[in-house]
């Protein structure tokens, strides 16, 4: 059955014959090709060239035409910092910087990179009429905190109306880049919102599902399919996702899988994920890779379930752990034969002897990366900012999952969701990133102990 068609029966809780394959290729496909990020995700014909070596590798049944939550931050006003190995990452916020809500424009296909993943859409639209296309928008939530910085934590309860009048406007954002989307051929409109895994469900959904829900109603009215992605701890949300009415949600590692089938499921909606992004898919090998998709197809089941990566793949994943992936997905003999391997981690964690010094505070924030996940990039920000006044008696470290150095440390911290913060080795802020009077607080508790 081709990919579109047996995704959309997932999107219908149809029973399934073969779960659904949906690997998120973003600057991935760069590495495929080789060439770097920055000039993949600035070239129409590299991203197309990417995909479909992907397309050819790993055999999926749907897949990102790109995987960048700047694009829109950049027509509107945000600088950018490029790497080479991570799509780029906000450095300015407009709104916090004198520019007034009200000069802001809805983006246009003619500007900034929005016309190179258009046309990057067309052409695998046409080279692969029955693969499923998802065309990727920045969440309402997400994008409000690229244009105003983490200020809006404080605004949504100082200044709600103004965070309303904001995500109204973020709103109309990811419609009209949807609509452009869907128009180049796109089959499903994925929202990617990970910076609502900060709040709780009572902001959730005042200051975000009126306005993602808007959304979804839009790509419903033009009858292709839409999934809200989330990333972080934000488990408290699922169900609250899932009152937006998209056809799909998707989660990463964070999140139970069991629990969000539960959740979506007696909602009426499918999910998708959550296989480990950094352990599993780039650090682990074929084994570690058949394994986990065993365990995620047992746990996600044949009904409303789509296999997929927490979230966009890191570039350096190896090719050979995503083929292990697809075999299994194929082929039931080698599921069963992996069933029965067995193959445990022996990863150690990190010898923290000499790691705290006597008279400094040291924080410890583990992350999947600053430079590539916006949670990630903003509780780093948050921590640094908070740590300026007291000097050299507090060091920051940013512990980066994407390495075994930095899931050793999560494993010496006790660390089970990303990003955390630990101050002098005890966990503080879990997937939230506090104010910057709560930090300064638990910085002075340490050093006055």
């Amino acid at each position: 059955m081709e990919g579109f068609k047996l995704l959309e029966k997932a999107f219908h809780l149809e029973e399934l014959e073969r779960v659904p394959w949906v690997p998120f290729v973003g600057v991935h496909g760069g590495k495929l090709i080789g060439v770097d990020a920055e000039s993949y995700l600035k070239d129409a014909e590299k991203l197309v060239a990417g995909i479909s070596k992907a397309v050819e590798l790993y055999h999926p049944d749907g897949i990102p035409v790109a995987f960048d939550l700047q694009i829109e931050a950049e027509v509107l006003g945000c600088k950018l910092v490029w790497s080479k190995d991570n799509p780029p990452a906000v450095v300015s916020h407009p709104l916090s910087e004198g520019v007034e809500l009200s000069s802001l424009q809805l983006p246009k296909e003619t500007d900034g990179r929005i016309p190179v993943v258009l046309d990057a859409a067309m052409t695998l639209r046409k080279k692969f009429p029955d693969l499923a296309l998802y065309g990727l928008i920045t969440g309402p939530f997400t994008l409000a905190l690229h244009l105003l910085g983490t200020d809006i934590f404080m605004k949504l309860f100082e200044d709600p109306e103004y965070v309303n009048e904001l995500m109204e406007f973020c709103s109309q954002v990811g419609s009209k880049h949807a609509e452009m989307l869907m128009n180049a051929g796109c089959d499903v409109i994925a929202v990617v919102d990970p910076m609502t895994s900060q709040i709780d469900p009572l902001s959730f959904e005042t200051f975000v599902s009126p306005f993602a829900t808007n959304i979804f109603e839009f790509v419903r009215s033009q009858n292709k399919y839409s999934s809200f992605f989330v990333c972080g701890h934000a488990q408290q949300n699922i169900e609250v996702m899932c009152d937006c009415k998209p056809d799909n949600v998707s989660i990463d590692e964070n999140i139970p899988l069991d629990y969000v089938k539960n959740v979506a499921l007696a909602k009426g909606i499918s999910f998708g994920g959550n296989m480990k992004l950094t352990s599993v898919l780039l650090l682990g090998n074929e084994m570690d890779a058949k394994k986990e998709t065993v365990a995620c197809l047992e746990q996600g089941g044949n009904k409303g379930f789509v296999l997929a990566p927490g979230c966009d793949l890191p570039m350096d994943t190896p090719v050979a752990n995503l083929q292990a992936v697809a075999e299994i997905v194929y082929d039931d003999y080698a599921r069963q034969v992996a069933k029965k391997m067995d193959h445990q981690s022996t990863l150690e964690p990190a010898d923290l002897n000499g790691h705290f010094e006597t008279g400094k505070v040291v924080i410890d924030i583990i992350t999947l990366d600053s430079a590539s996940c916006a949670p990630c990039q903003y509780m780093v920000e948050a921590v640094k900012k908070a740590s300026q006044s007291f000097g050299d008696r507090v060091m920051v470290n940013e512990h980066k999952i994407k390495d075994v150095d930095g899931i050793r440390m999560m494993l010496a911290l006790g660390v089970q969701n990303v990003p955390t913060t630990c101050i002098n080795g005890k966990v503080k802020f879990i997937s939230q990133i506090p104010p910057k009077v709560e930090i300064e607080e638990a910085i002075k508790n340490e050093l006055t102990e």
